[in-house]
């Protein structure tokens, strides 16, 4: 690095060693400008769509849960909250094993659209805390667009007995969805160390959501564990058993495909 003859006001220079370590990572690697590139007004324009239906969807399925709530359901609400964020913490982190672990940005449609963000992510972790609200949520707001459909349609063409008596089930699903969509906001928070709300890092800090420190293991490379990134509860017991590991083996003897091999490819372009 240029010593202490550098003027004042000028930014001293690195050597070649150093601008190398700076490029390996981060939004100057060679790989994370490539992928970021890639994100395209089409891509933006479905997100907004989802974003917006999405919401417009949690609000009307919201209020009918609301205006049938009983106090005796309670119990099965609070038994139908945590089972929900449970089952969204192990589907959370079956996305991200998949979308990390196997296919390519190559890939028809669901590269550049879908696979494109977990490999800029690993390259460049931070990338996620400079999206907005609608490039961080849209996919994840895509993918509950069907329940969220099917909930409203039962409001609409079931009668008050029939739904007296799906209710806890609807209140399950609901949490489930709700769990599922913000997501990647939960997952944006966790690389998030300055300017968050307090009640997110209270959230944090008891393990309601994801943990920062808790996520930063899974950032490690060659990121091969702990892929769960709602609450992260699941985490620690699917490592302890060897979940993942056990279904690359599986997949890897029945396709000869390599885990992780596309995002190493990117991981490696320096230039």
């Amino acid at each position: 690095m240029a010593g202490a003859e550098d003027e004042p006001g000028q930014q001293p220079e690195l050597d070649d060693d150093e601008a190398a370590y700076c490029r390996r990572w981060g939004a100057q690697h060679a790989g994370a400008r490539e992928l970021a590139a890639l994100y395209s007004p089409g891509k933006r324009f479905q997100e907004w769509c989802c974003v917006v239906l999405c919401f417009s969807l949690i609000v009307h399925n919201m209020v009918h849960l609301l205006l049938l709530a009983r106090w005796e359901h309670t119990p099965l609400v609070m038994l139908g909250v945590v089972a929900g964020a449970l089952i969204a913490d192990f589907l959370s982190g079956l996305v991200h094993w998949g979308a990390d672990t196997w296919g390519s940005v190559e890939l028809p449609i669901v590269g550049k659209a879908f696979i494109r963000p977990f490999r800029e992510h690993h390259i460049d972790p931070t990338a996620i805390t400079r999206h907005d609200f609608i490039e961080t949520n849209g996919d994840n707001c895509l993918v509950t667009l069907l329940p969220l459909l099917n909930m409203a349609y039962k409001f609409c063409t079931q009668s008050p007995e029939a739904l007296e008596q799906l209710y806890p089930w609807e209140c399950f699903v609901f949490c489930l969805i709700i769990f599922s969509t913000f997501t990647n906001q939960i997952h944006k928070w966790s690389h998030t160390y300055f300017g968050l709300p307090r009640w997110v890092t209270l959230l944090q800090d008891w393990h309601v959501i994801l943990p920062r420190k808790h996520h930063r293991i899974h950032h490690v490379s060659p990121h091969e564990t702990y892929f769960c990134i709602t609450t992260g509860w699941l985490n620690y017991p699917l490592e302890k058993i060897g979940f993942w590991r056990r279904l690359e083996d599986i997949i890897q003897g029945l396709t000869g495909e390599k885990p992780r091999a596309d995002d190493m490819k990117w991981a490696q372009k320096i230039k």
